[in-house]
C-alpha cells in the first residue's frame, strides 16, 4: 500500500511539474507573439471629466509600451470633445507626444455641429470623422479592437 501511494505522489508531483512547465512556455510564446502582432485598437471618449483625459493618455502610453507596433486611434464624440478643444483640452502636450508615436485622434463632426464648434476650435493634431460610431462600428468590423475609455 505504501509503494502505491508513493507511485501516485511521484505521478502527481510529475503531472505538477509538467503542467507549471506548460503553463510557463505558454506564456512566453504568447508575450512573443504579440510583440510580432501589429494589434489595431480603437478607443471611444464621450466623458467631460478631465481625469479620464489624464488617465487615458497614461493607458495609451502603457499599451504603447506592451504593444510597441500597435495601430492606435481615439473617437472621440460627445462630451468628450473638451479634449480636443484648443481652449479646453488640459492634456494637450501629451496628446501631442502621442500622435509622435503614432497614435491618431479624431473628431466627431456630427457632434462639433451639435456643439457649434469649427474644425479650427479643434486642436491641429485631430482628424476628424462624420459620425463617431459609425467609426467605431466600422474599426470593430474591420476587426479592431475596441476599448470605451473614461471609466
Amino acid at each position: 500500500m505504501k509503494q502505491l501511494n508513493a507511485y501516485f505522489i511521484g505521478a502527481a508531483a510529475a503531472f505538477l511539474l509538467v503542467g507549471v512547465y506548460s503553463f510557463s512556455s505558454t506564456a512566453s510564446s504568447t508575450e512573443v507573439s504579440m510583440e510580432k502582432k501589429t494589434s489595431r485598437v480603437v478607443f471611444q471618449l464621450s466623458t467631460a471629466d478631465t481625469a479620464a483625459y489624464r488617465a487615458l493618455t497614461r493607458q495609451l502610453n502603457n499599451l504603447l509600451e506592451g504593444l510597441p507596433k500597435a495601430q492606435i486611434e481615439v473617437v472621440v464624440h460627445n462630451k468628450g470633445i473638451a479634449m480636443l478643444h484648443k481652449e479646453k483640452s488640459n492634456v494637450a502636450p501629451e496628446l501631442d507626444a502621442l500622435q509622435n508615436k503614432g497614435v491618431q485622434f479624431v473628431a466627431c463632426e456630427q457632434t462639433m455641429k451639435q456643439q457649434k464648434l469649427q474644425k479650427s476650435d479643434i486642436l491641429p493634431l485631430a482628424g476628424f470623422v462624420p459620425r463617431g460610431l459609425v467609426e467605431i462600428i466600422t474599426k470593430q468590423e474591420q476587426g479592431w479592437s475596441y476599448i470605451k475609455a473614461g471609466f
